[in-house]
């Protein structure tokens, strides 16, 4: 066998279009492919994360459907600070998917990313996650946030209406301090596992986080 193996001969491989550029190449292709694995979280979506200026709940609208084109995934996000940013997502198979936005008008670049966990669940609650951004000295920064599905469509005109908030502690109710408790903890541990969530409720969001934690510890 291993004289086989060494008698084959390989033919070069001509050069392509994409020589030199394999990266943004696999970007465009998923950019078209993730149209139809999406499907199963298309919808609005209301995210819970840590504020980078207080220790408030940042409470913000978000919306993901295909373009007008159909050519890509877009979504649609409305800050907690009265700004809307437009960017787009990509599915890394069946299991993540990631949101880029542009913080900051062109020329300047701010990326804003999101890494959402896919569970193995037809048209799940809620998505979780982790995301990267800049502070406001330019510094990067890493937080824990989790989408809480709305409605499975909503017209853009709608969503429009829809605003972000802080929410301080006080003002929290039962449910959100749940959501406060995991995306806005000073024990957090940037990282997640694959844990199964059968029922996926916010009960299983506390149980995450209580292994993650003991994880840590050993």
């Amino acid at each position: 066998m291993k004289e086989a193996v060494f008698a084959m001969e390989a033919a070069p491989r001509p050069k392509t279009e994409e020589s030199g550029r394999h990266c943004i190449s696999a970007i465009e292709r998923a950019l078209s492919n993730s149209v139809a694995l999406a499907g199963g979280i298309f919808g609005t979506y209301t995210s819970y994360s840590m504020s980078s200026s207080s220790d408030a709940l940042k409470v913000e609208p978000y919306m993901i459907l295909p373009s007008d084109e159909s050519g890509y995934v877009e979504v649609v996000h409305n800050s907690a600070y009265g700004t809307t940013h437009h960017g787009f997502a990509l599915m890394n198979g069946l299991n993540h998917v990631y949101i880029i936005f542009n913080e900051n008008r062109p020329p300047q670049l701010a990326l804003f990313n999101i890494c959402l966990k896919i569970p193995m669940y037809d048209r799940p609650p809620y998505l979780r996650g982790l995301y990267t951004c800049f502070d406001y000295n330019h510094n990067p920064i890493a937080r824990r946030i989790l989408f809480v599905k709305s409605s499975d469509s909503v017209s853009r005109e709608e969503f429009m209406t829809m605003k972000g908030c802080l929410k301080q502690h006080v003002e929290l109710d039962d449910t959100e301090k749940q959501y406060y408790d995991y995306t806005c903890s000073e024990d957090d541990a940037l990282r997640m596992r694959d844990i199964p969530t059968p029922q996926m409720t916010v009960d299983d969001l506390a149980a995450e986080k209580e292994l993650l934690k003991a994880g840590r510890s050993k």
